[in-house]
C-alpha cells in the first residue's frame, strides 16, 4: 500500500547523461550531435538531459571565445534548439558562452518546451595545467543571487521571453529540486553542491570537459561518488569526448551515482560520437538515507537557502509502480596499460579524421618508443574495425573518405593498417642490423607499409659542405674528436631523418598512385622531454607525438600489454634490448651507445625524476630531501646529490654544493 501511495505521488525519476564528440566552432556539427542526444535521452523514457561543457561552441574555442561571432552562432544553435520537436517534454540542460553585462562567463542553459528557466553562469573557473579559462571567461562570485539576463531578439522571438533569470539558483520541479555544478566546482574544495545538497537539493548535475590523464579515471569517480556520500543524493556527470582540435583528449566517463555509489558507468574510450547514458532512480532512496544522517540535518537546518526557480514540470509520472530501478554497480577501471592502448588511439583517429589527411609516417628505429607509438597506431586500426563491425556508419563514412574509396569497408586491422600507416626504418652507417630486422619484423606484423632508407649520403653531403666553408671536418670522439664534434655529427643525422620524414610523407601515396599525405608521428617521451634529452628538429619533430605525456616506465609496461593482448611476437627482442639512440660509430658491428649511459641514469631512476618534479612540484632540495630516504639502501648524499644536479632540469642550479 506505502509503495501504491508512494508512486500516485511520483518518486521515480529517469535523467540522462550524455558524452557528446563536440568539435570547437563545428556549430552545425555540434548542434546535431546535442539533438540526437536529447531524441535518444526521450526514446530511453529520460525527463531531463545533460550535455557537455560549453557543448553547443565546443571546449576549445580558445581565443575564439573573443569573438562576438562565437556568441552570435551559439546563439543561433540554441534558437535551433529551442525550436526543435525533439526539446519538447524534456528538460535540456546544455552549455554556451554568455556576454551578461559585457562581462563573458560559461554557462548552462536550461530550458523546457520553447522557454527559458536558468542561465547559470560558472562559479570555479579551470586555471590550471592545460586550462586556461580565465583568460576567456569571469568567474560568477554572486553567490545565491540571481539578475535579470536581457535575451537577444532571436532567443526572444522564439521564446516569447524578454527576461530570464542568471546566476547562482536551483530548479523547483512538481516533485524534486535539481543543482548546477560545472567541472572546476566538482574539484573545489567549497563545491556548491555541498550547500545546495544542505538546502534540500536532491539531483545534482555536472556538465564537464575534462581530459584524459593516465590514472585520473578513479579520481573522478571518487569524487563524483563522495559528494553523495556524505549528503545524499542523485548526482549526474556528462562530459566532452574525442579530440577538440588540440593536444588533448577528452574521455567521456559520463556517469550517474546516487548516495556514494554508481549506478550507470559510461564508456571512456569510444569512437561513437554520442553517448547517452540514462538511469532510473528513486527519490524515497534519497530522503530516506538523508533522514537518519543527524549531523547533515543540524547542518541543513542553519543552511542559507538558494533562490529556487519554479518549474510546472515533473522528472517522475503519477504512475510508476512498475518502472524497474537502476541498482548500484562496480566501476570497472582500465588498467593503465589498456589507457594508452585506447587513449591515444581514439585521439589519432579523432586528428586524422579531422585533418582529412590519408594516413600516418613513422620512423620506426626498432626502439621501445617508436615502437610504442606504432602499437598505438594498430590499436586504432583495430577501434576502427571494430566499430564498423558494431555498426557505426560515422566511422565507417571517415574510413572511407581517408582510404578515397567509397565501397571499402574496414574489416582486418591489419589491411586497414596497410592503408593508413606508413613505417621507416632510416639507417645510418651507426644502425645495426638487429633494430633494422626489429623495425622489419613488427611492420610486417601490424601490417603497415614499411620503408627502408639510408641516410649516410645526405650527412655526408651536409658535413661535406661545412667542411668545403671552413675547411676543418669534424670526427666522432672514438675517432679522437672532441665532445662538440661527437655531438654534433649525432645532430645531422638526428634533423636528416626529420627533414627526410617530412617529405616521404608528402610524396610517399603519390609513389604508390594514391591521394593524399601522410601526418608525422613523434616518439619522444615525457621523461626524455623533461630530461632533456633528444635533438631539437630531430625525428622526434612531428605534427603529433602520441606518447608525448606517457614515461618510458609505462611505456614497457604498453608494450608487455601489446605482446599479450595483439600477439605482437617482434616486441619481445625490442624489450630485451638496451635502448640507443644509434648515432655513434658501431664497434665490431655492434652498438656501442646506450640511452642510459648519455644521460647518466637509468630510466627508472628519470621517471622518479619526472614524478617528482611534474607531480610533486620538488625543486632541487626538495627532491634531495625525498630521495636520500627513498634510496638511503643503494645511494649515500653525495650520489644523491649528483644524480640530481646531472638532471637537465636543474642544469643551471646550485643549491646543493655543500652537500657532504
Amino acid at each position: 500500500m506505502a509503495r501504491r501511495c508512494g508512486a500516485a505521488m511520483g518518486r521515480v525519476v529517469s535523467v540522462a547523461a550524455c558524452a557528446l564528440n563536440q568539435w570547437a566552432l563545428d556549430f552545425e556539427g555540434n548542434a546535431e550531435r546535442i539533438l540526437r542526444s536529447i531524441s535518444i535521452a526521450k526514446s530511453k523514457g529520460a525527463r531531463y538531459r545533460l550535455g557537455p561543457e560549453l557543448e553547443i561552441c565546443g571546449y576549445g574555442c580558445a581565443d575564439h571565445y573573443y569573438e562576438s561571432d562565437t556568441l552570435l552562432h551559439s546563439f543561433q544553435v540554441l534558437a535551433k534548439l529551442l525550436e526543435s520537436p525533439a526539446t519538447q517534454d524534456i528538460i535540456c540542460d546544455v552549455g554556451m558562452p554568455l556576454m551578461h553585462r559585457n562581462v563573458r562567463y560559461n554557462c548552462r542553459v536550461i530550458f523546457l518546451n520553447k522557454k527559458i528557466l536558468l542561465i547559470r553562469p560558472k562559479l570555479s573557473l579551470a586555471n590550471t595545467g592545460n586550462y586556461r579559462e580565465l583568460r576567456w571567461f569571469t568567474p560568477w562570485n554572486k553567490a545565491r543571487h540571481v539578475e535579470e539576463y536581457l535575451l537577444p531578439r532571436i532567443i526572444q522571438e522564439v521564446t516569447g521571453q524578454d527576461t530570464v533569470p542568471f546566476g547562482d539558483a536551483v530548479l523547483a520541479t512538481k516533485d524534486t529540486c535539481l543543482g548546477t555544478e560545472i567541472c572546476e566546482e566538482l574539484w573545489a574544495p567549497n563545491s556548491p553542491h555541498i550547500e545546495m545538497g544542505l538546502d534540500g537539493v536532491e539531483i545534482f548535475t555536472n556538465s564537464s570537459g575534462s581530459h584524459h590523464v593516465l590514472r585520473k579515471a578513479h579520481t573522478r569517480v571518487d569524487l563524483v561518488n563522495s559528494a553523495t556520500a556524505k549528503n545524499g543524493g542523485i548526482y549526474i556527470l556528462s562530459n566532452q569526448k574525442g579530440c577538440d582540435g588540440d593536444r588533448l583528449y577528452y574521455d567521456g566517463c559520463a556517469m550517474i551515482s546516487m548516495n556514494g555509489e554508481t549506478v550507470a558507468q559510461g564508456s571512456q574510450f569510444s569512437l561513437n560520437d554520442v553517448e547517452v547514458l540514462v538511469a532510473t532512480l528513486d527519490l524515497e532512496d534519497v530522503r530516506s538515507y538523508r533522514a537518519e544522517i543527524s549531523s547533515r540535518n543540524l547542518a541543513a537546518s542553519k543552511v542559507n537557502p538558494f533562490p529556487r526557480i519554479k518549474v510546472n514540470f515533473a522528472l517522475s509520472c503519477s504512475d510508476d509502480l512498475a518502472v524497474p530501478i537502476c541498482v548500484p554497480i562496480q566501476w570497472k577501471h582500465h588498467s593503465p596499460e589498456e589507457e594508452i592502448c585506447l587513449g591515444p588511439a581514439c585521439w589519432l583517429w579523432d586528428y586524422l579524421r579531422r585533418s582529412k589527411q590519408a594516413g600516418f609516417l613513422l620512423p620506426l628505429s626498432g626502439g621501445i618508443d617508436s615502437s610504442a607509438t606504432a602499437c598505438i597506431v594498430y590499436s586504432m586500426c583495430h577501434q576502427v574495425c571494430l566499430a564498423v563491425k558494431n555498426g557505426n556508419a560515422e566511422v565507417l563514412a571517415d574510413a572511407r573518405k581517408i582510404v578515397h574509396d567509397e565501397t571499402y569497408i574496414p574489416e582486418d586491422p591489419r589491411e586497414f593498417c596497410k592503408l593508413v600507416f606508413t613505417t621507416c626504418y632510416m639507417a645510418s652507417e651507426n644502425s645495426s642490423q638487429d633494430t633494422r630486422n626489429r623495425a622489419k619484423l613488427l611492420a610486417e606484423q601490424i601490417g603497415s607499409y614499411h620503408i627502408n632508407l639510408n641516410i649516410d649520403a645526405a650527412v655526408k653531403a651536409i658535413v661535406g659542405i661545412f667542411s668545403m666553408v671552413t675547411g676543418r671536418t669534424p670526427c666522432f670522439s672514438v675517432y679522437g674528436g672532441s665532445s662538440r664534434e661527437n655531438l654534433a655529427l649525432q645532430n645531422v643525422q638526428a634533423r636528416v631523418r626529420m627533414v627526410l620524414a617530412y617529405l616521404f610523407a608528402q610524396l610517399t601515396l603519390w609513389t604508390r598512385g594514391m591521394p593524399g599525405g601522410l601526418l608525422v608521428l613523434g616518439s619522444a617521451n615525457v621523461d626524455e622531454s623533461l630530461r632533456g634529452y633528444f635533438t631539437k628538429y630531430d625525428c622526434s619533430s612531428a605534427d603529433i607525438n602520441p606518447i608525448g605525456g606517457i614515461s618510458k616506465t609505462d611505456l614497457k609496461n604498453f608494450i608487455q600489454y601489446c605482446i599479450e593482448n595483439f600477439q605482437l611476437t617482434a616486441l619481445r627482442s625490442i624489450m630485451a634490448a638496451p635502448p640507443t639512440a644509434e648515432l655513434e660509430p658501431l664497434v665490431d658491428g655492434q652498438v656501442s651507445q646506450t640511452d642510459e649511459a648519455d644521460m647518466g641514469m637509468t630510466y627508472a631512476e628519470l621517471s622518479i625524476y619526472g614524478k617528482l618534479r611534474k607531480i610533486a612540484k620538488a625543486g632541487p632540495y626538495s627532491m634531495f630531501y625525498k630521495l636520500i630516504n627513498l634510496w638511503k639502501e643503494i645511494c649515500t648524499p653525495r650520489e644523491v646529490m649528483n644524480k640530481i644536479k646531472s638532471c637537465n632540469v636543474f642544469a643551471k642550479i646550485n643549491c646543493l654544493k655543500d652537500v657532504k
